[in-house]
């Protein structure tokens, strides 16, 4: 199952993608598939067809996990 997550790396813009699993505390790099910024542009500093990323857990500062379109449809909203 792919998780799309949203990478924060120091000194630089926040990524968009996806990763196959969540890193486990012994990682020591993260693999972003399909790698463009939060507005869908392209990262200015990648090349045009380059489709994964790999990046040194020590340069991100946050990894943010998004919701799926699963688990979107399945929590509803709820009115008391």
């Amino acid at each position: 199952m792919a998780y799309s997550v949203i990478l924060h790396i120091t000194g630089e813009a926040s990524i968009l993608g996806e990763i196959e699993e969540l890193p486990k505390p012994s990682d020591t790099i993260i693999t972003l598939v399909n790698p463009r910024l939060r507005d869908g542009k392209d990262v200015h500093y990648l090349e045009q067809n380059v489709t994964k990323v790999i990046w040194p857990l020590a340069r991100i500062a946050l990894i943010e996990v998004l919701e799926s379109q699963e688990e979107e449809s399945l929590i509803g909203f709820v009115r008391e």
